[in-house]
Parts: structure tokens; C-alpha cells; sequence
């Protein structure tokens, strides 16, 4: 079973998208742009305890929290903005089919569409199959003051006209729709709360019967007074001061101490899961245990429940790097992809992007109008499957989640520029910080890479800037570099280190010189004790950087420059970053307190 469309409509973060799958998807974009809303979204549709909650959602559960409108009738109540998520499920259980068979519909596999009741000719496979929509509608009810929400199924052709068939928990059961929130799953997942993931690996196994009356008989046959004797004077007290105002007609003691209130809802609170993960610790509490082992104990709890709704299970899960080492990252991506129909995930680690093939990751773009779409990463022109495998770890993840790429041709350059730009920043205070601003450096490691890294990030939306030497090269190329980039900079000089030589003071040279030396960090590199001729030093630091670019010797140096002495071509080169990414203008005190006042209003 999978999500084949999913449309959101005033949710959250988003006030409007229409969201195409077609399998495992990774979804990628900056903070704030709706990641976990679409997780969210789905759940409020799927998940069968999520509208189970009182209120099943809130004021900011509706864009920008709101909720009503005025009435264009004067004088009339204001008007409900309803939330409302649609999906669409394929790839139905025969199990699935039968229950639901008055509700399905057609899905187009080949055009990606709903059929209209016209096109049944159409329904046929391959190329379209049996589908179910199903939407979600939260709405404000005044009369009662009230949220409320409930789930239908779109298609309800034997229901009143204007009306829609409810969706049972029962139902949704079936859809096996798992959610992982990022760190906030942990508190409840290993309790026995309803909805947590042993409530529902209970469930599904058909271990709870009994479990509730047998234990509450157990607990209230526990006598914890016969070890705590200290305490029958105070209850004996208690007992006869109570006896002046309400008659009891029990025999013996009428009150009674227990370790619960002997209900299954108390029971399901208090009833905690205890383990040990060493030879010398004694069992403790489940939240006691480190944040990466009990992420690690949920996702272990989750692939159980996978195991056991093998053909059915869809996955969404938020962060999965969050407290894991690379290895366990790579683990959970790859147990996701290969033991799961369907699994969104939203992530910012390179170790499990690289998991994911390019046409399974999505970009996320967001207009003015908070319209959210999807990219596929593959229809990113440039770069082929084994070069985003390939670069995913050295930065082309990072880049994907900014909103700018500085590409340079090598390590010098990579090493380099980012010095330049924190003095910069660190003096004029007036400069956005470009790692604030989303701006990116990336090596492309040669100057013959940089033209399929230019156009695969402009693809994707970002500005891109290019930053290279000088040397005789073919119209073709130069005019490829031109296309590739917003801002495409070749510096006059015919390398980095020439650049640097040429153009950052001699007494700055020295002092790295002798900074090398008395360090000891010059290993075999000779440097003589007397500064040499003004030539003689340039020759020397030069030779020095070009035989040392792994090392960071040109950054070295320029961590030594103040503002005034970096050299003038990249500082000129960072300037028109800057211009492309200035500083958000701070309103006034008086400007804020305005926002202040009509916030509060």
C-alpha cells in the first residue's frame, strides 16, 4: 500500500500543495518550510489515534491560526476556514478491498490523475489501478466552541447527498501507517498509553486479553501496608476523625492503601518498561536510558510492527540522525527502504541521504503564498546517480538544503574562502554571515566538475557562484561556465596561491613563515631563519602552498590577516555574494512595537 497524492489545504505551515509519490520519499528543504507538516498532515488522515485526541486540533493547527472569516453578509456570524488533507491510497490488501469496495476509485499510474466517473474504460492495468481517497476535515464549531475533525472517505456514493462516510479507527488500523516524531516519540513509545508502540504491538498480537483484569486482581490483593507498620497509627487517625462526620457500616479498616487506583487507564500511565544495556546496571526506566538507545529501543519496537504488517506498513519518520552514529543513520535508512511498502523521511544528514536514490528525494519549494511543491532531485539537470553518491558526504547535501552554492575547482580555494568571509563578516557587521544567509562552499575538486555542480544547484533554485583561476581555455567552456552560474568569477591570476602571494602583504608571508618554523608544523619543507629578498619570499610561500594544499597553509595564513590585508580579488568576489544575501533591516522600537500591538490584538 502507498500514498499516491497527497493535497493540503490550510494545515499548519501550509496553506496550500498538491504532493505526488511514487514510493519511498525523502524530503529535504530548509527548517520551516513544511517537512513535518506533510508528516503531520498524513497522520491526521492515517494514523488511527490521532483524531482521538481532545481537541483533535487547535488554533495553530489552522494556517497562521486562522480559523474564521468574516461573513460578506453584514451582520452575520463569521465563517469556518476548515482544515482539509486529502490522500490518496494505492497498491489496496485484497482484505482492504473487500471492507472498502463501495469507496474505491481509479488512480492513473501513467498520467498521475484521479478518473472521472466518464473514463471507465480507462480502468484498466497496468495503467491505472484500484485507489481509495480518503480527507480529513478540521473545522471551529462556535456553537459549541470546539474544535473538532474527522476523517471520510471522499467517495461515499450510498451516503446522503451532501454527506460523506465516516473512516473508523478500524479501518485505519488496516492502513498501517506508522509515525516517528524527531524526540518526541520516546517519552511515550515504550509505555503502554494507547496509541504507543507497545499498545499497538499488543494489539496486533492479541496479547492484551486479560492483561488489564489480571493485573488490577494482583495489585489489589498487594497488602504494601504489612511492610509499612508505621503507618497504621496515621491511618488509625485518619479513620477516626473521618468517623465523626460519615458513618461507615464496613467491618474492620474502611480505608486502604493500593499502588493504584486499579484502573486500566491508571494502569496504562503508570505501568513503566524497565531494561538494562550492561552487565553491572540494575533494570532502570526506559526515559533514564541515553537518547540514542532509546531512539535506537523505538526503531526496534517499529520493525517489529513491520515484521508483523509486512505488505502494509507506511513509514514516516522525522530526523532518524538525531543522537545516532553514521553507522546506525545508515541502518535505519536502509531497514526503511527494504522492509517498509512506503516511507517518507525528512533528514539533514548526509549519511542517510546518500541512502536514498536521487529520483526518491524530493526538494521542497515554498512561494510567497506558502504554495508548497516537490522537486525530484533527479530532474535536476548535470549530475548522473553515482556523482550524487559520490558527493552526497562532501557537501552536496548541505548545498541541496541551502539557498546558495559557492563552487570552487579545489581544496585551496574550499580551505580559503571561508576565512576570508568570517574576517569580512567580523568587521563589518552590516554583512549577513553567509552560512546564516544558506550560502554554501563546495568543492568540485576540478575545474572541468564545476560546470555540472553550477547547473545541477541552479536547478534547484539556489544562485550560484563560481570562483576559478585564469588560463586560456576554449570559448565553449568559458561560455558553460557563463551559463552554469549567476555570478561567475575568473580571478586575473593563474592560481590560488598566486593570487595569494600577489596580493596579501610580504610581512604577513613572513610571519606565516616563521610561524610554520618555530611550530615545527614545516615537517620537511626548508625555510630559512634570515626573510629573504622580496622575491625570494614570494617564491618560497608559494611553493609552500602549492606543495601543501591537503594541509590548509593558504588558510592558515590568511587566519592571520586582519581585514585590511586579505587580498582585495576575493574580497571583491565575496562582495557580490553579500549583495545577492544583505542583512534583514531590524524594525525600529517603534515599527516592533506596532507588530507588538497588532499581535496581541
Amino acid at each position: 500500500m502507498k500514498i499516491a497524492r497527497l493535497k493540503i489545504r490550510n494545515f499548519r505551515s501550509i496553506k496550500n500543495a498538491e504532493l505526488l509519490f511514487e514510493g519511498h520519499s525523502l524530503l529535504l528543504g530548509p527548517n520551516n518550510i513544511g517537512k513535518s507538516t506533510i508528516c503531520e498532515a498524513i497522520d491526521l488522515v492515517l494514523g488511527p489515534d490521532r483524531l482521538s485526541r481532545f481537541p483533535p486540533v487547535e488554533e495553530f493547527d489552522f494556517y497562521n491560526a486562522q480559523y474564521l472569516k468574516e461573513s460578506e453578509v453584514e451582520g452575520e456570524e463569521p465563517e469556518s476556514i476548515p482544515i482539509r488533507v486529502e490522500v490518496i491510497l494505492t497498491g489496496l490488501s485484497d482484505e482492504l478491498e473487500s471492507r472498502c469496495g463501495q469507496h474505491l476509485e481509479f488512480w492513473s499510474s501513467e498520467e498521475s490523475r484521479l478518473l472521472t466517473s466518464g473514463e471507465l474504460a480507462a480502468a484498466n492495468p497496468p495503467s491505472s489501478e484500484k485507489c481509495l481517497r480518503l480527507e480529513t476535515l478540521g473545522s471551529y464549531d462556535s456553537v459549541e466552541d470546539e474544535f473538532e475533525a474527522q476523517t471520510y472517505f471522499s467517495h461515499s456514493p450510498t451516503a446522503e447527498p451532501g454527506e460523506l462516510d465516516k473512516v473508523g479507527k478500524s479501518v485505519k488500523r488496516m492502513f498501517g501507517f506508522l509515525y516517528l516524531r524527531t524526540l518526541r516519540t520516546g517519552s511515550r513509545a515504550l509505555s503502554l498509553e494507547r496509541g504507543s508502540l507497545l499498545d499497538i504491538i499488543l494489539r496486533l498480537e492479541g496479547a492484551r486479553g486479560g492483561l488489564w483484569e489480571k493485573a488490577i486482581d494482583r495489585l489489589r490483593n498487594l497488602n504494601i501496608e504489612k511492610d509499612a507498620a508505621h503507618l497504621d497509627p496515621v491511618l488509625n487517625s485518619i479513620e477516626e476523625r473521618l468517623g465523626k462526620y460519615i458513618s461507615s457500616e464496613i467491618d474492620g479498616r474502611a480505608t486502604k492503601l493500593h499502588v493504584s487506583q486499579l484502573t486500566r487507564e491508571h494502569l496504562r500511565k503508570t505501568m513503566a518498561f524497565f531494561l538494562s544495556m550492561s552487565k553491572d546496571q540494575a533494570p532502570v526506566p526506559f526515559q533514564q536510558v541515553g537518547t540514542g538507545t532509546l531512539n535506537v529501543l523505538v526503531l526496534a519496537l517499529l520493525s517489529f510492527i513491520a515484521e508483523l504488517k509486512p505488505s502494509s506498513v507506511i513509514f514516516a519518520m522525522e530526523e532518524p540522525e538525531i543522537a545516532l552514529p553514521p553507522h546506525t543513520q545508515r541502518r535505519i535508512a536502509d531497514y526503511l527502504l527494504r522492509n517498509t511498502s512506503q516511507a517518507f523521511v525528512t533528514s539533514h544528514s548526509p549519511f542517510v541521504i546518500e541512502r536514498f536514490e536521487p529520483n526518491q528525494t524530493l526538494l521542497l519549494k515554498r512561494d510567497n503564498d506558502a504554495y508548497v511543491s516537490t522537486m525530484k532531485i533527479s530532474d535536476a539537470s548535470g549530475l548522473k546517480n553515482k556523482d550524487f553518491q559520490r558527493y552526497a558526504r562532501r557537501g552536496l547535501s548541505e548545498c541541496m538544503l541551502g539557498k546558495g552554492s559557492i563552487v570552487v575547482e579545489g581544496l585551496t580555494e574550499f580551505h580559503s574562502l571561508p576565512v576570508i568571509a568570517r574576517i569580512m563578516e567580523e568587521n563589518n557587521l552590516d554583512l549577513q554571515p553567509l552560512d546564516i544567509a544558506g550560502v554554501v562552499f563546495f568543492d568540485a575538486e576540478t575545474e572541468s566538475n564545476m560546470s555540472k555542480f553550477g547547473k545541477f544547484f541552479k536547478d534547484l533554485g539556489l544562485k550560484t557562484f563560481s570562483f576559478y583561476d585564469h588560463i586560456d581555455r576554449k570559448p565553449e567552456k568559458k561560455q558553460e561556465l557563463i551559463d552554469a552560474f549567476d555570478i561567475d568569477f575568473e580571478h586575473p591570476h593563474t592560481g590560488f596561491e598566486v593570487l595569494i602571494v600577489n596580493e596579501v602583504g610580504l610581512n604577513r608571508q613572513w610571519d606565516f613563515l616563521n610561524d610554520l618554523r618555530n611550530s615545527g608544523d614545516n615537517g620537511g619543507f626548508q625555510i630559512p631563519e634570515e626573510r629573504p629578498g622580496d622575491d625570494d619570499l614570494k617564491q618560497i610561500v608559494k611553493s609552500a602552498l602549492k606543495g601543501n594544499k591537503g594541509t590548509g597553509w593558504a588558510a592558515r595564513l590568511l587566519e592571520g590577516c586582519t581585514a585590511q590585508e586579505l587580498p582585495q580579488t576575493a574580497v571583491d568576489f565575496l562582495n557580490k555574494v553579500y549583495e545577492l544575501f544583505p542583512k534583514p533591516i531590524a524594525s525600529t522600537d517603534s515599527e516592533a512595537g506596532q507588530e507588538d500591538k497588532v499581535s496581541f490584538l
